[in-house]
């Protein structure tokens, strides 16, 4: 039985206000911060722009997801060692925290594991791309990260 489009944005709604709340607007400070470190340095404003990008994705992240861009190459592998060291591994922390301390808490458990799913994507984030959940679906692409708004079949039970 699936889920009607209305309630799915629904609790696509729900989930990213909760997810604002409790975790979002403090990830996407951080993500503003790698930015401002970046435009400072000159030379990897494009790095600035896509700390950016990904934290309007770690702002509001249900019904996005991650996606590999077909035309990444040896620049985007160059460019994310550049990111790693820079700001990724750091934004990787602050959601490995961020995701710990979501599981504190019951009603938190499904967000701490929204932000573990955000790691890799903070980690490496050249040559990927954020895209509407419907995007990716209607064009075929399987999603780097995809955070679930809809609940997950039960285990088989032997």
């Amino acid at each position: 039985m699936g889920w009607a489009g209305g309630e799915r944005r629904a609790m696509r709604l729900l989930l990213n206000i909760i997810w604002f709340v409790l975790a979002g607007l403090w990830m996407a400070i951080g993500y503003a911060i790698a930015a401002l470190i970046c435009f400072i340095l000159i030379i990897t404003i494009p790095f600035g722009v896509a700390a950016l990008r990904i934290g309007m994705f770690a702002l509001w992240p249900f019904g996005r997801v991650v996606i590999r861009r077909a035309d990444a190459g040896a620049g985007s592998a160059i460019g994310n060692v550049i990111w790693f060291v820079l700001c990724g591994w750091w934004l990787a922390l602050a959601h490995l925290i961020t995701g710990v301390l979501l599981c504190v808490t019951l009603i938190g458990i499904p967000l701490g594991l929204a932000s573990f799913k955000l790691i890799p994507v903070s980690l490496l984030p050249l040559g990927r791309e954020i895209v509407p959940v419907e995007h990716a679906r209607a064009a075929g692409h399987v999603p780097d990260v995809a955070i679930s708004t809809a609940p997950q079949p039960p285990a088989a039970r032997s």
